[in-house]
């Protein structure tokens, strides 16, 4: 299982923050979660999922604002799931404490921690997913635009028309942020998330939350 907190940064001198975040989160993955995500702390929010490229895509989305950090955490859950992400546990939770508190000391706001002996791959694949947010992190408005239209589902002719703009000029931007780039290696993280999360439940000890 994968858990998402994330922690509003200098929210004691800003608006509150959380509220309108958690409404985001579950227009767009509130299916993805097997309990909804909630308010754990006057500034913090935590998610839980199964899915990897909702756990992925969770902290993207947070990590677009700069007012976030988030740690991800990979690891077990109790079960059964209580009715309240609040009162649910296990070392995922632990883990994602644990990511949150290393994420204040990042530049990239993030870090990610897997349960038991999956730490060293689980920092690996912060890594790379520090990269990915670099990456993204010299994307221009028209860059996020074109990105958001091509999310939904639209091509970038389909894009292009709804921008009111030539298709080439929709391929260049389409490659000045490198999108084509950026989707293949979500897919990959997916995919190294995935695996990583599976092996952090195999090696979960008989007895021990799952």
């Amino acid at each position: 299982m994968f858990v998402i907190i994330a922690d509003q940064i200098g929210s004691s001198g800003d608006a509150d923050r959380v509220a309108g975040a958690l409404v985001e989160l579950v227009d767009r993955f509130g299916d993805h979660y097997p309990l909804l995500p909630e308010r754990t702390a006057g500034d913090e929010l935590q998610a839980l999922t199964s899915d990897a490229a909702v756990a992925l895509e969770t902290a993207l989305h947070l990590l677009r604002s700069p007012h976030w950090r988030v740690g991800l955490g990979i690891g077990a859950v109790r079960m059964p799931l209580p009715t309240s992400v609040r009162e649910a546990s296990g070392p995922a939770f632990a883990s994602a404490r644990a990511g949150i508190e290393q994420a204040s000391r990042r530049p990239g706001r993030f870090a990610a921690v897997g349960a038991g002996g999956a730490g060293a791959r689980a920092e690996h694949l912060g890594a790379l997913i520090d990269l990915l947010l670099t990456h993204r992190a010299r994307w221009s408005p028209a860059g996020w635009q074109l990105h958001d239209l091509i999310e939904t589902g639209l091509t970038q002719a389909e894009a292009a028309e709804r921008l009111g703009v030539t298709p080439q000029a929709t391929s260049k931007r389409a490659r000045a942020a490198g999108l084509r780039v950026d989707g293949e290696a979500r897919r990959a993280l997916v995919a190294l998330l995935a695996d990583l999360g599976a092996t952090v439940e195999a090696m979960t000890p008989e007895g021990a939350p799952a």
